[in-house]
């Protein structure tokens, strides 16, 4: 896909308004033989300040497990960001048209007690009503590794 297919589509995403406040998100992650392997909540605490939008990931496992993760997004230009986070590998690039937001980056994931680099191919896709889906594909060397589905909602 390329993020100017969604050119003109509506609701128009706009990553700041979105993400300024509360939101929660519920996920999946399925490996590359869509076998379902965690179950998962997110809060989030998003704030824009007009030129860096932070936002402030808090993890709940269904095993139990915890996990936070702050990211920094900088708008560039028009429709696109970066972004920045602790376990990152270099500079997240983000693209955004009409109601598609696309993030590319590479992070160190806890697995197993250990960190593993991998691709996140993100794509999140703004739904009338403020549903807001997220589908990422997972990649290491370049095979798949499996995908993370979301489906995020505004607090209150």
């Amino acid at each position: 896909m390329r993020i100017e297919d969604f050119q003109g589509r509506m609701p128009e995403f706009r990553l700041e308004t979105y993400f300024s406040g509360r939101t929660r998100a519920w996920g999946i992650f399925e490996d590359r033989f869509a076998n379902l392997r965690r179950e998962f909540t997110v809060d989030i605490e998003g704030a824009w300040d007009g030129h860096e939008l932070v936002l402030d990931e808090r993890f709940a496992y269904a095993d139990g497990e915890a996990d936070r993760r702050v990211w920094r997004l900088v708008r560039t230009g028009t429709g696109t960001w970066e972004g920045r986070t602790e376990d990152a590998v270099g500079i997240a690039l983000g693209r955004s048209a009409g109601n598609a937001f696309n993030f590319r980056y590479d992070i160190r994931l806890k697995t197993g007690g250990r960190r593993l680099k991998v691709h996140f191919d993100d794509w999140l896709y703004l739904q009338p009503d403020g549903v807001l889906l997220n589908r990422a594909y997972v990649t290491k060397w370049g095979f798949d590794v499996g995908s993370v589905t979301l489906t995020f909602r505004k607090a209150g």
